[in-house]
């Protein structure tokens, strides 16, 4: 473990080296972050998830970083160039860019301008101009040079410039001081290409665009990214040159007066705008591209871990109704446990005889509702969405139906449909009706529906598909984990798409998990999956805690607390006067509520952490944090535009959250759009401060836009 490294995490976490060093040995040995974060809390201070996973990200990227700058440091010095002040300077390097940096001027270069005029032997001219002579003249000194192959002073003198050029190019201090000047006070433009395509005026607002380099915002660089890639903008890094070329002649020239000034000048011109600019430019885009990437992941996250914390919908019996127009309405049933019931197609919106058409849609929906004692339809929120939503409301309304319904997010549900878990669950329905179960399902357990889907499926980011793929998959299966182990597994139920998520538990593991409950039955404890060998000791220890076994034989199975400190339980209830049958009880909640903790901590030789969360889960052995989350709203009316009016108060499901507003559910055909300025009266910088995916608001209209179908949105009452 890298002591210089720790210390470097333990500064820019703000968190202290021992926190650090016992994440970072924790993890060498195999532990998991959900385990670590859940049942370690005493060891690493109570760090979260998303720390943890920092120390581990940060101490990786820093040792490649330093196996970086080991190499560079042994290339220069199989040359015989490396000084103690260089080796110096490249370890106390922080970034990658600046270890190439200092790198380039011993770096083997492909053949340059430089490189032809060093051949021809013009090296020691450039030198002997970089001394500044005060005697002598031009002509004489470059005469010195002439030969076979140097036949000109003019010839002399270009190659002599351009290996100035590079000179100057190569010098790492320049090139951080020009970075960083062009950072803060450069601008990032954008302009329209003159033979670019742009039918549905996307990115109208960029076709004259410019903003300050360092004060762009991510979604804006992601755009002009996109537009670029599209050839429908054409963007450039713009400075004043005046100031980076003033500044190069002071650090070059300085006050020395000498014939050869205005050649040095000139190099110095060739080198910032044919060497240093282009590359600072890549750099400086490269950057905001990260810084772009970076933002995009973090929001996607926020809202995917929203998601899959909506509550479920449960001992419900549910109608998914997956909407389309020519292909028709795929429907599904699904029991109060999820199980397939029934399914069917209807063709509701065909051109031609369209009230037939509705009525006979009707009569099947209704003959399904009333057959199967159907409590909800769950409409998927794709094409044809809204025109369903004013279906089921008018079959409501006609036919008296003790039944509502709810727009469902179908992200990912045709990715899951054609999967082939779906094809496993469902060997013998059409991938359409798969998709009918799918959002039936992730209205009753969103958490465990949304699982099948890969998490860069679940349609709740911006610009997703403009970054990097692997860094998307990685932050997301992080999320997605994190968030199946805060809520726990039922081990008898969970399907292989959730148990996979579960801390320490393999593919191996699954598959013997499954087989068991196939052949033997329930689980019936903890106790058994040990016996059975079920799981490796260490993966025992690592998923135990997040595996729950409801209605078994021991009533701590089906709770957070870890068979290691079972002991504790039962000290404490003893010290109480307790027994394990009283747990969840106004009784024993009484009981827990007034006891001293650092008094019973001592008492029972556990930490405070154990302790809480032994109190914790005593009071509510089933709690869930998706309980303290909004429900969906449920509705039997529909809404249009010709009903709205500025100033109207509505209330709706915030269905995305991204940098410049949230899109809001209000029942229409396209999401409201509330900006960041409409969000709150107080400053934020982003909109997940106030608001989160699934949030249910009440809202006012402020615009409507009847030709664009747009509504625009406040949360503040005006």
């Amino acid at each position: 473990m890298n002591s210089t490294i720790v210390e470097e995490i333990s500064k820019s976490l703000n968190i202290t080296k021992r926190q650090v060093e016992v994440v970072l040995k924790m993890l060498e040995e195999g532990n998991t972050i959900p385990f670590i974060a859940r049942y370690r809390k005493e060891a690493t201070g109570g760090l979260s998830e998303e720390i943890i996973k920092s120390i581990g990200d940060i101490y990786e990227y820093q040792i490649n970083l330093l196996k970086r700058k080991e190499a560079v440091i042994g290339l220069i010095d199989e040359k015989g160039m490396l000084t103690d002040e260089l080796k110096m300077q490249i370890m106390n390097c922080m970034k990658l860019v600046e270890v190439e940096d200092l790198y380039r001027p011993f770096k083997e270069k492909k053949k340059t301008k430089a490189s032809e005029a060093i051949k021809l032997g013009l090296e020691p001219l450039a030198k002997e101009i970089l001394k500044f002579p005060r005697s002598g003249d031009l002509d004489m000194l470059l005469s010195k040079y002439l030969n076979d192959k140097v036949k000109t002073k003019e010839e002399a003198l270009q190659g002599a410039k351009y290996i100035l050029a590079e000179m100057i190019s190569d010098n790492a201090w320049y090139r951080k001081d020009i970075r960083k000047h062009v950072y803060f006070h450069g601008t990032i433009s954008s302009k329209k290409k003159k033979t670019a395509k742009d039918d549905n005026k996307i990115y109208e607002m960029y076709y004259a665009y410019s903003e300050a380099i360092s004060k762009i915002k991510p979604h804006r660089i992601l755009a002009l990214n996109r537009g670029e890639s599209e050839k429908v903008l054409t963007i450039s890094v713009d400075i004043a040159e005046e100031e980076i070329l003033s500044y190069l002649e002071r650090k070059v020239i300085g006050k020395r007066e000498s014939f050869v000034n205005e050649v040095v000048r000139e190099a110095i011109l060739d080198s910032y705008k044919r060497l240093i600019f282009p590359s600072v430019e890549r750099e400086i885009r490269s950057e905001l591209k990260e810084k772009g990437e970076e933002a995009a992941i973090a929001n996607f996250c926020k809202n995917l871990e929203a998601l899959l914390l909506t509550p479920p919908m449960k001992e419900k019996v549910v109608l998914g109704f997956d909407p389309g127009f020519v292909n028709g309405c795929k429907l599904a049933v699904v029991d109060k446990n999820g199980k397939y019931l029934d399914s069917t197609v209807i063709k509701p919106f065909l051109k031609g005889n369209t009230d037939l058409y509705i009525k006979q849609s009707k009569e099947i929906v209704k003959t399904l509702i009333n057959k199967y004692h159907i409590d909800i339809i769950a409409i998927g929120n794709g094409t044809a969405s809204r025109e369903s939503e004013k279906f089921c409301a008018e079959l409501i309304q006609e036919y008296h139906l003790d039944c509502k319904y709810v727009i469902v997010s179908e992200a990912g549900a045709s990715i899951y449909s054609a999967s082939k878990i779906a094809i496993e669950e469902f060997p013998d329905l059409a991938v359409e009706k798969r998709s009918a179960v799918s959002i039936a399902r992730r209205l009753q357990d969103p958490l465990s529906e949304l699982v099948k889907v890969p998490p860069e499926g679940i349609g709740v980011g911006l610009y997703q598909h403009d970054v990097s793929p692997k860094k998307l998959a990685d932050n997301l299966d992080f999320i997605v984990e994190k968030t199946v182990n805060a809520v726990g597994v039922n081990i008898n139920t969970a399907s292989s798409s959730l148990l996979k998520y579960v801390s320490g538990i393999t593919k191996k593991a699954i598959d013997k998990i499954i087989s068991y409950r196939e052949s033997k039955g329930k689980i019936h404890s903890r106790e058994e999956i040990k016996k059975a060998k079920l799981l490796t000791d260490k993966a025992y220890e690592q998923a135990i805690g997040f595996l729950r076994i409801p209605e078994g034989d021991h009533i701590l199975d089906q709770t957070s607390i870890h068979p290691e400190s079972y002991g504790v339980v039962s000290d404490l209830l003893n010290e109480i006067h307790c027994t394990l049958d009283q747990i969840g009880t106004h009784e024993l909640i009484e009981k827990l509520n007034s006891i001293d903790k650092d008094e019973y901590k001592e008492k029972l030789h556990t930490d405070i952490y154990t302790l809480e969360d032994v109190i914790n889960s005593l009071k509510k052995p089933n709690r869930d944090p998706r309980d303290d989350m909004p429900q969906p709203i449920l509705k039997s009316d529909v809404l249009t535009l010709d009903d709205l009016k500025v100033g109207m108060k509505l209330q709706g499901t915030v269905r995305n959250v991204v940098d410049f507003g949230v899109f809001i559910d209000v029942g229409l055909h396209n999401d409201g759009l509330a900006h960041i300025s409409k969000l709150t009266k107080k400053y934020i910088k982003h909109p997940s401060e106030v608001l989160s995916v699934g949030d249910i608001v009440d809202c006012y209209v402020i615009d409507i836009n009847k030709e664009k179908e747009k509504v625009g949105l406040s949360l503040i009452e005006e």
